[in-house]
């Protein structure tokens, strides 16, 4: 199992992400919270609103979910992947029995 941590610009966005993430059976569960981004820009500290997608899915899934992003947002953002070396069986029985045979392909 991996989390992947995706910066979106709104909840609506993640919204319509998760939706599609689970439609297709590439995310077993998702999360989003809005949060507060700082960074360096141009020279100066910017603060802004984000959203961040949680997406608990199969490392073998990256791409696909990267590939969905995409086609619902133009600009750039972060998606990592954060490997999770341990979860609770019931758990990990749930997102293999979700995602086991979309993971193969």
């Amino acid at each position: 199992m991996v989390i992947l941590y995706i910066t979106l610009n709104t909840d609506e966005e993640a919204r319509a992400i998760s939706r599609a993430l689970l439609e297709k059976r590439l995310a077993v569960c998702t999360n989003w919270f809005p949060i507060t981004c700082a960074y360096r820009w141009k020279g100066d500290i910017v603060e802004e609103p984000e959203t961040v997608l949680i997406v608990k899915t199969l490392p073998q899934l990256y791409e696909s979910i990267v590939h969905e992003v995409r086609r619902r947002i133009s600009y750039t953002n972060f998606i990592a992947q954060i490997d999770v070396p341990k979860i609770n069986n019931e758990f990990a029985g749930w997102l293999e029995e979700e995602l086991c045979d979309k993971g193969e392909n």
